[in-house]
């Protein structure tokens, strides 16, 4: 189903530490994801919505969530169309889909999630 919350990012500035407390508090499980990034799967124990984790990158970095689309590039043009902005471009994840991140008009972080196994 397009257009729904389908993955959720939490950024950290001491990995580890917070992996604990999301395992403590709600039972959480973390993975490492293939490749050179410092990245962790969050699985919730929901069908419908795990999350990742990575070391933060910026002071005012926050929690973004994702939601699902049909093509990144059309929603990220009428995105911009409509007063947002760009703060991470169209990107692939390697055999698993396309990602952008986006500012709203005011000012909070959205991203956007297009399943494609195809993505290089």
């Amino acid at each position: 189903m397009f257009n729904t919350v389908c993955h959720f990012e939490i950024p950290a500035d001491d990995v580890e530490s917070l992996q604990r407390f999301y395992t403590r508090l709600f039972g959480w499980t973390f993975e490492k994801a293939p490749g050179p990034f410092n990245y962790y799967f969050i699985h919730t124990g929901s069908e419908n919505l795990d999350g990742g984790m990575m070391a933060r990158q910026d002071p005012q970095q926050g929690p973004v969530n994702y939601v699902l689309v049909e093509s990144v590039a059309a929603a990220v043009q009428s995105a911009l169309d409509l007063g947002a902005e760009v703060i991470v471009p169209r990107s692939a994840i390697p055999g698993m889909g396309w990602f952008a991140v986006l500012m709203d008009p005011q000012k909070n972080p959205i991203g956007l999630w297009q399943n494609d196994s195809s993505a290089l």
